[in-house]
């Protein structure tokens, strides 16, 4: 599950219950390519990116405020080029972009979701680092089998404690706009929908109303029809029968020859 957020995201407009009220944004920036640009918050509606408000960096300040019918998660948006995932929720929310990183704070759903993402980020770099750690050690002399066995243990240590950061924090959010949100951003990039082992454990505990997001419904009814194509159950061209008490097999057809994510 090694993705950076960022790269891939425009995040699912996550819905929770109705709560009125308003949003207040304040941002700040030290990039200077920022300024006089245009900031955008949207979020899919119908399967279409939508905007939900707009705004001018000037001097590296910007601002959104408005009225908020339900809390949501939508995307800070520089033209089209996804910059960070913003929690919309009643409360002042804090957003700072340096050139070093992305932060939005302030309110509770907001503070938990920017922690989360340190997390990960911080697996993220301890696996992108393993391709420097494997071409110095190669450059020091040593025998690269020993390395590659060496490099692929801590690979496979940072897999799991990534899939176990994911694991808990959308276990701990299903029934707020975090459980699909994150799941949504996890799984977006993927070529097809598929049945990883996260993602069983996950809907194996998961609650009614997390089971029944438009977004994690389809996504898993289609990933369990992926496996049984796999497992030769079903062809692309026919119902597959229920899901099978099965592990994911390694190896994937493409995806011409499986069931493809709603559009």
């Amino acid at each position: 599950m090694n993705k950076i957020f960022y790269s891939l995201i425009a995040t699912v407009a996550v819905t929770a219950t109705s709560c009125s009220g308003t949003y207040d944004i304040k941002g700040t920036s030290d990039v200077s390519m920022l300024d006089g640009k245009m900031l955008y918050l949207k979020a899919y509606k119908n399967s279409d990116l939508k905007n939900i408000d707009s705004c001018d960096v000037v001097h590296g300040q910007f601002s959104f405020n408005g009225q908020l019918d339900s809390t949501k998660m939508v995307t800070l948006f520089l033209d089209d080029e996804s910059l960070m995932p913003v929690v919309l929720e009643h409360g002042d929310i804090s957003i700072k972009i340096d050139n070093g990183q992305q932060k939005v704070s302030g309110t509770p759903l907001n503070d938990k979701l920017s922690g989360f993402l340190e997390k990960y980020n911080q697996l993220d770099m301890q696996m992108e680092e393993l391709g420097h750690k494997q071409s110095q050690a190669i450059m020091n002399g040593e025998d690269e089998n020993v390395t590659n066995a060496r490099l692929s243990q801590e690979a496979q240590n940072i897999a799991e404690r990534e899939d176990k950061l994911i694991t808990s924090f959308i276990t701990e959010n299903f029934d707020n706009v975090l459980g699909p949100g994150v799941f949504f951003m996890m799984t977006a990039g993927n070529k097809y929908p598929e049945l990883s082992p996260w993602i069983e454990e996950i809907m194996s505990k998961a609650t009614d109303k997390f089971k029944n997001d438009p977004y994690v419904r389809d996504y898993y009814r289609k990933a369990q029809d992926n496996q049984n194509i796999m497992n030769g159950m079903a062809t692309p061209d026919q119902p597959a029968p229920p899901m099978p008490d099965a592990a994911p097999q390694d190896g994937a057809p493409t995806p011409n020859d499986l069931a493809q994510p709603a559009e």
